[in-house]
């Protein structure tokens, strides 16, 4: 079975049914589509996209914002056969270059908005033979993805097969250039049924979906979509009035936040931006949260305006076809903080450099195996083998495991700080910091030293309307930290993260690099 039997299973069974809603805020536009209505235009986009050489092996780039359109664009794109490329719409010229020369695209997908970029390069982009824009009017040599759906008929019969590559995701980059990661049909659905498993989703949920679906934070909506459950995608201005609004109006029962929208969320709420007897949360039961690290502080914060609200972290990267790797667990919130045991289809390890299994309570590499592996690293197979070893995938995530095997993670292994000989974990820092009142977000990074290599350095961004002081902030350190462990230079400014909620540590030590 694979994701298009499921939506062919959903549009027989259910196919008045929603399956996907659009909500832009801005204008208040709202959008709905059936399960049958979805089905219908998938197929029709892609016997479109067949008679325009979609086939299996050949990939269909696609780069646009989250839309009910873009998901029609990538399904379709899979019931042909070929590979969906998902592309971040933040890519630079030089990104799309370079992706385009790792992939070969032989169609080219993209909003209306990137019109003139696209046009710009079409004369670098040799393999694309055909263009298709999602909105807006079609330039010169460029057909619309409406104009398509509406000419061709909703035949296809492209066998496919659990093995079949299906997807090629670049990486976020936030270690580095994108990586090319291959994915298989088997690989996805394994994503789908770990999803749905650990998030309990049911075919009367609504699910709440914001983060972009260019990356493989979609694994959510796979989950939702595989147990027949309505996903509203809120494609504007994500904040929290938009973010509560919408759960309101469109009675969501699960919710996927990323920290910095939950901790936006909290602050609204603390600071009576927000008033939470102004909208209906009666069928709101669940959230679940990943990306990164989860600070508990965040969650008890929460659970104080939603004590009833059942609670979750998922943990999953590019190379695992994304989320539910690894899970908390509704039934042990009492361990927050930890990111859990490997769920469904999944077995996780903790092991020291030689590969060798660390005790209970000492800090290894997490590394992972299961049925939702990536194939390989497209194009690289050097880089393929130092990831998977022996059948594990080599997360390049730190954790240890507690008394009753529930992972906790310390730190990416290339975050690191070594100040002085000693191990300092960033996320050991940042959480204690964060706890600081008037600190909205925290990254603690290593900069060099001539005398102890590193020194520890912490960028603060504070709350709204907050100044927070440099003396204050040392002496709470004091208070809280070890001595090698407390920051030597604090620097207050913006903290970046990327759209999958990660903080861009790579950015801040060019930025605050000494001299």
């Amino acid at each position: 079975m694979n994701l298009i039997d499921v939506i062919g299973k959903f549009a027989r069974m259910s196919p008045h049914d929603p399956a996907f809603v659009e909500v832009r805020p801005v204008t208040g536009a709202r959008e709905e589509i059936s399960w049958a209505g979805f089905d219908e235009r998938t197929s029709r986009l892609a016997r479109g996209l067949i008679d325009r050489g979609a086939a299996k092996g050949r990939k269909v780039f696609l780069l646009g914002k989250n839309s009910l359109n873009w998901l029609e664009a990538y399904f379709a794109i899979l019931k042909t056969g070929a590979w969906a490329v998902p592309l971040n719409f933040r890519f630079t010229d030089n990104d799309l270059r370079y992706c385009a020369k790792i992939a070969e695209p032989s169609i080219f997908i993209f909003d209306g908005e990137y019109g003139s970029r696209i046009a710009a390069l079409r004369g670098e982009l040799p393999t694309v033979g055909a263009y298709l824009c999602i909105g807006g009017s079609a330039a010169e040599g460029v057909e619309t993805l409406e104009d398509v759906v509406r000419a061709s008929h909703p035949s296809v019969n492209v066998r496919l097969e659990d093995e079949d590559e299906c997807a090629l995701y670049f990486t976020s980059g936030t270690t580095g250039m994108a990586k090319p990661v291959l994915l298989q049909h088997k690989a996805l659905m394994c994503t789908a049924f770990t999803e749905a498993n650990n998030n309990g989703f049911v075919c009367s949920d609504s699910f709440l979906m914001m983060p972009p679906l260019y990356h493989l934070a979609i694994g959510h909506l796979l989950g939702a979509m595989t147990a027949g459950a309505c996903t509203v995608l809120l494609t504007e201005q994500i904040n929290p009035r938009n973010i509560v609004e919408t759960i309101s109006r469109e009675r969501i029962s699960v919710v996927f936040l990323l920290v910095p929208w939950a901790a936006d969320l909290i602050e609204a709420f603390d600071g009576t931006t927000l008033r939470m007897e102004d909208y209906d949360f009666a069928r709101w039961r669940y959230i679940f949260m990943g990306a990164q690290p989860i600070p508990p502080s965040l969650v008890q914060r929460i659970k104080r305006y939603f004590p009833a609200m059942r609670y979750d972290t998922t943990y999953g990267l590019s190379e695992s076809s994304g989320p539910g790797v690894i899970h908390l667990g509704v039934e042990n919130e009492r361990k927050i903080g930890a990111i859990g045991k490997p769920g469904l289809m999944w077995d996780a390890r903790l092991v020291d450099d030689e590969g060798r299994d660390v005790p209970r309570g000492e800090i290894g590499e997490v590394i992972v195996r299961g049925a939702g592996m990536m194939k390989e690293y497209y194009k690289n197979p050097e880089l393929t083998a130092s990831a998977i070893r022996d059948g594990w995938l080599h997360t390049g995530d730190l954790g240890r495991a507690d008394e009753e095997g529930c992972i906790y993670l310390v730190d990416r292994k290339k975050d690191l700080v070594i100040s002085g000989g000693e191990n300092v974990y960033p996320v050991e820092v940042e959480e204690v910091i964060r706890r600081y009142a008037g600190v909205h977000d925290v990254a603690v990074i290593g900069t060099p030293d001539d005398r102890l290599g590193e020194i520890v350095t912490v960028v603060i961004q504070a709350k709204s309307g907050e100044v927070l002081h440099e003396e204050d902030i040392k002496r709470f350190c004091e208070e809280q930290l070890p001595r090698y462990k407390r920051p030597r230079r604090i620097i207050f400014g913006e903290v970046p993260r990327n759209p999958a909620g990660k903080i861009e540590k790579p950015k801040l030590r060019e930025l605050y690099r000494p001299g």
